[in-house]
């Protein structure tokens, strides 16, 4: 009796194992969305945020949530080698709202056969607070829109200058984010950023936009993509083309790795840049 027990419990072990085998990435896909869909908190829809510019907060961020991010890249450029790195906190007071504090720093080092003199300073480049809101957010058509707002504080490098603050730069912007199905994702990252330089009393503008394309792996958080970061000041255009993947390791810690290709390679060549994504548990 016992032997007819087991055995019909290994029979039944290998059917379920053989029918899950068979559900398509369509229901996985539906069941890991519908679950993010039902944590506490208000509407939200499940898009996937790039790597390089990312978001300030998810689109529709729930209150509560926080999320730590560590970076650091390399840019080959003519005469130097710039090591770029960023630690950045952000999190969510209210339901739709994010806010981000982020230090950027850069560390360049010159290559053989060029002046030491020809690279500039190693420094924090400076101190950013942004704010953004999701003001549009539509589960059944999986569009979500927001509106945000970078504050940027330059420094000089300390050792090399008398004054600390180089100037100051302004960004607001728009996004516009869309799940096509349950696997494919585009993000629309668009504004101008204009900068005032103490030492000149003048401002320079710039407008940026980044367009993003995202394929999510069925049931997952990891995901492979192309982000365009395009620029236009004064009528010329410049965009690099990034490449990306991220990859969960742990619950709560995602690795994200992204190559730089630039379109004008007069001043930069290949770039890569690794972010280190930590989300503590939520506070609600």
């Amino acid at each position: 009796m016992l032997k007819r027990i087991l055995l019909a419990f290994l029979l039944f072990v290998a059917f379920m194992n053989k029918l899950m085998a068979q559900i398509p990435n369509e229901v996985e896909d539906s069941l890991f969305i519908a679950e993010f869909h039902q944590e506490k908190g208000g509407d939200k829809v499940f898009h996937a945020e790039p790597l390089y510019i990312d978001l300030i907060r998810d689109l529709g961020a729930r209150k509560g949530e926080r999320e730590w991010n560590v970076g650091m890249g390399l840019t080959d450029n003519l005469q130097y080698d710039s090591y770029e790195g960023l630690i950045e906190y952000e999190w969510a007071p209210m339901n739709r709202l994010g806010l981000e504090v982020e230090l950027p720093f850069t560390v360049y080092s010159s290559l053989p056969g060029f002046d030491a003199s020809s690279r500039p300073a190693s420094q924090l480049k400076s101190f950013k607070c942004a704010a953004q809101y999701t003001f549009y957010v539509n589960e059944s058509n999986a569009t979500s829109l927001a509106l945000g707002y970078i504050n940027e504080l330059n420094l000089y490098p300390q050792l090399t200058a008398n004054s600390t603050l180089k100037g100051w730069g302004l960004n607001p912007f728009f996004i516009a984010a869309k799940r096509w199905g349950n696997n494919f994702h585009t993000l629309l990252y668009t504004g101008p950023v204009h900068e005032y330089h103490l030492s000149a009393s003048n401002w320079s503008a710039v407008f940026k936009a980044n367009l993003n394309i995202h394929y999510m792996i069925p049931g997952s958080k990891n995901f492979v993509g192309i982000e365009f970061n395009q620029s236009i000041q004064n009528y010329h255009f410049d965009m690099t083309i990034r490449p990306q993947m991220r990859v969960s390791v742990a619950d709560n810690i995602l690795v994200g790795i992204v190559g730089g290709i630039p379109v004008n390679r007069s001043n930069e060549r290949l770039s890569t840049f690794i972010r280190l994504i930590w989300e503590p548990k939520h506070k609600h």
